[in-house]
């Protein structure tokens, strides 16, 4: 997937040490110059102290996940330098503070690269090491300061000119004393004419959200869904939507609901143990045929589990939310431009059926850092609110669940002039009347539930089915789903390097679901390999209860960290030797 420039630097401290600061420094100077990158933090849920490892990975062509190698390491404590340095191998550097670290023993070839940051900064700032490590990456990288000193002179630029002074200080001494000091690498920084730009996942899924039409967005915070909140509360007066941070997720469903039903798109995000909380109100939503939009941002579970690590652990959750037979619509985005995408597909699609749609994220897409080209970026995507009535009219005879051929009702906006409309979770008639008050009338109660179960009957033709990517005869073909694409884009290349095709199938919609397309794709793969996220391979016994099949190869992780393509390659190798069916690669970095 890189090209022909692939390079990837670690920063690692403790929480409190300004670890983010470097890193966005670093990445706007590399997409400034046009190179794509992607970067994972991986952090732990304390407010000081404790492990923080953020690598970036940069190239010259897209890259798709945060990659299998270092080539840089700055270390900003001892902690750093004990877990990381003895996975650096031939040709690599670690950058360091010989003021308070103490190195070991590297590897042969690893240049160790010591900064005595007291006697070149001047400074007891401790916070200093981190722009010294800037300004010495960036000459090691064979690249002008004037450049860095532009971006640092951007970042810094709103608390004082005294205070940009002292970081362009700062970096220079570092710059200079690694010029003096160290060799750098032996490939320069490329450059290409195209910049690029800068996002998170959650920022991803909230623009999404705000190019849909969102006009109410309700959360309580959550990691790792907090980042849609923050964007949408930064943004919210000048995109003119209206933004609540609520109590607890019981709160926030209903509200959301509530907007919903008035007319609004309105949206929630969550992770797991909110969405716990919200499934009463998915079946509600359902049962009054209302849209809304819920996005669960999967952490490692069950209970308050791991906050800060990813996993795909909630699919069966979503599968199962609330009781009793509805639709809802689930789909897992495979990337941070792919959610942006998806988002307002999916009020398009809850529009039209009038159910519940749930958006199965994860941290490793709402919490990654990503390059992105603005022109991929479209806030005018076509909107289609389906058949909702917003002009005033006689109302004679108006039933809101009518019960239609296509079982999808017209829609009338609560308060449009000529209308009366009734709503309530209970089961109910066309009109909306409750059903079971004096006594339960089957023959209605059996209408409702196959009207609101045909609204459905078309969407497969409504949803771009799975296709299947690279050789049909492949040796091996790997499944996934949501987030795991990226990784198995790039072990597909590393087992090529070996001499095994692979091809790949990676699945978006989960409802509805392409059984049939599926089915036959598996069927003719010579050795299908399930890859997923989590312990008991949640989407396999998925794929089974749709399609009957049975597949006996499997790639899981559930450490909480994401797999790297070398993880998919090993039990791909593994699996084809005879030497395991259900292959849980082992965590090397110990992040």
């Amino acid at each position: 997937m890189a090209g022909s420039f692939d390079f990837a630097l670690a920063i690692g401290g403790e929480a409190g040490q300004g670890i983010a600061t470097p890193g966005n420094i670093l990445t706007r100077l590399f997409i400034r110059r046009g190179l794509y990158f992607n970067a994972y933090n991986a952090y732990q849920s304390i407010v000081r102290g404790g492990h923080i490892f953020l690598t970036v990975r940069i190239s010259d062509a897209p890259v798709y996940t945060h990659g299998d190698k270092l080539d840089l390491l700055l270390c900003l404590n001892q902690d750093t330098m004990d877990r990381h340095l003895g996975l650096m191998g031939e040709g690599t550097r670690a950058i360091f503070n010989s003021d308070s670290i103490n190195p070991g023993n590297p590897r042969q070839g690893v240049e160790l690269c010591p900064i005595p940051v007291g006697q070149v900064s001047g400074s007891r700032n401790r916070l200093v090491q981190n722009t010294i490590a800037v300004g010495a990456t960036c000459a090691l990288l064979q690249l002008d300061f004037g450049i860095l000193q532009g971006s640092l002179e951007a970042r810094f630029a709103r608390q004082g000119q005294s205070v940009v002074d002292e970081n362009v200080g700062v970096a220079r001494a570092g710059y200079e004393y690694a010029q003096q000091n160290f060799t750098p690498y032996p490939l320069a920084l490329p450059e290409t004419d195209r910049p690029q730009a800068q996002w998170m996942g959650n920022e991803a899924i909230a623009m999404g959200a705000a190019a849909a039409g969102v006009k109410f967005y309700a959360a309580y915070p959550m990691s790792p869904s907090t980042g849609v909140l923050h964007w949408m509360a930064q943004n919210a007066r000048d995109l003119g939507i209206m933004v609540r941070q609520v109590e607890d997720e019981i709160g926030v469903a209903n509200m959301v609901m509530g907007a919903a039903h008035a007319g609004a798109r309105a949206m929630c995000s969550t992770s797991g143990g909110g969405f716990a909380l919200m499934t009463e109100a998915v079946g509600a939503a359902s049962m009054m045929e209302i849209p809304v939009v819920m996005v669960d941002v999967q952490r490692a579970g069950p209970s308050t589990g791991v906050p800060t690590k990813t996993e795909q652990g909630d699919l069966w959750q979503t599968l199962g939310a609330s009781q009793g037979d509805f639709p809802r619509l689930i789909v897992a985005p495979t990337s941070a431009l792919d959610a942006f995408h998806t988002i307002p597909e999916m009020f398009n699609l809850v529009d039209h059926y009038q159910c519940p749609g749930l958006v199965l994220s994860d941290l490793l897409i709402s919490e990654g850092t990503f390059s992105v080209d603005p022109d991929d970026i479209d806030m005018s995507p076509e909107i289609n609110r389906g058949k909702i009535i917003t002009e005033a009219g006689t109302g004679n005879g108006y039933q809101r669940y009518k019960d239609t051929e296509d079982g999808i009702s017209p829609r009338a906006i609560p308060g449009t002039e000529g209308y009366v409309h009734v709503v309530a979770t209970d089961e109910h008639d066309e009109d909306g009347g409750l059903i079971s008050d004096e006594y339960t009338n089957p023959y209605k109660r059996r209408a409702m539930v196959e009207k609101r179960a045909r609204k459905l009957n078309d969407a497969l033709d409504r949803v771009p089915a799975p296709a299947l990517v690279g050789p049909a005869d492949a040796d091996v073909t790997l499944i996934g789903w949501g987030s795991t694409q990226g990784a198995i884009k790039e072990a597909i290349e590393q087992l090529a390097a070996d001499g095994v095709t692979a091809n790949h199938l990676q699945i978006k919609w989960i409802v509805p679901f392409h059984a049939d397309v599926v089915t036959g794709i598996v069927n003719a793969a010579k050795k299908p390999i399930i890859v997923e996220n989590n312990y008991s391979g949640q989407f396999y016994r998925y794929l089974r209860s749709e399609t009957g099949l049975t597949i006996d190869s499997h790639i899981r992780k559930y450490d909480g960290e994401p797999f790297m393509p070398h993880h998919i390659a090993n039990g791909a190798r593994e699996i084809l030797a005879g030497t395991a069916d259900v292959f849980v690669p082992y965590q090397e970095v110990n992040v």
